[in-house]
């Protein structure tokens, strides 16, 4: 059993499509990081840096935060979405990486600039639009050929995706990205997707474009 700590953002989404992808049991946490629970002390001790997803693995004692490090350790535990070795295992974790280095801080920094505060920082606004742009095209050139991001679905789908379907908070348009569009269509069909967005609470429908 897992015990979940999460809220419904694009990392915390994360987690729980992870869980239902591997099928494992879970109990869900809410933190709700607009009341400023991530602060609680009995939160802090499971995740020092009072950010959420985080989980507890009550078989091993094992508390794990950090999306990323959260997805490996689901992975490793139950050998489904991540190769073990060899060359197939460092391409997804080089993908994973891209994401936690790239697609979350900088969507991260359009949706603060571009969606909640515009107007405020046209130089901030113009900066982290153009880098999510490029980050999507990144992305659309390496989904070319590729039905998913490293070849088999993986932990790396599950680590970008749900940061791409906050598409519309980005002004992003789809449509000039027909490699992700179409792999995003794809990932948001998978019942375990659906189920897995709508945790800890289901706030919106899975935007489509």
């Amino acid at each position: 059993m897992i015990d979940l700590y999460t809220w419904t953002t694009p990392n915390g989404r994360k987690a729980s499509i992870m869980l239902e992808e591997i099928g494992l049991p879970y109990t869900v946490h809410p933190v709700d990081i607009g009341k400023d629970e991530q602060f609680k002390p009995e939160f802090l001790k499971i995740s020092p840096n009072n950010r959420i997803p985080a989980i507890v693995d009550r078989d091993t004692g094992i508390s794990v935060f950090e999306s990323g490090a959260l997805l490996i350790y689901l992975a490793d535990k139950t050998g489904k979405l991540l190769p073990k070795e060899g060359a197939a295992r460092y391409q997804v974790l080089e993908w994973l990486m891209w994401q936690m280095g790239g697609i979350g801080p900088m969507l991260g920094q359009v949706h603060h600039f571009v969606k909640y505060n515009p107007g405020k920082a046209p130089y901030a606004e113009e900066r982290y639009a153009k880098e999510a742009r490029r980050l999507y095209a990144v992305l659309d050139k390496q989904l070319d050929g590729r039905e998913f991001v490293a070849g088999a679905y993986s932990i790396a789908d599950i680590a970008i995706w749900p940061w791409i379907s906050r598409f519309e908070w980005q002004a992003i348009d789809l449509r000039q990205y027909p490699n992700v569009k179409r792999w995003y269509e794809t990932i948001a069909a998978r019942p375990a997707v659906r189920k897995g967005y709508a945790v800890p609470k289901d706030v919106s429908l899975i935007p489509m474009p």
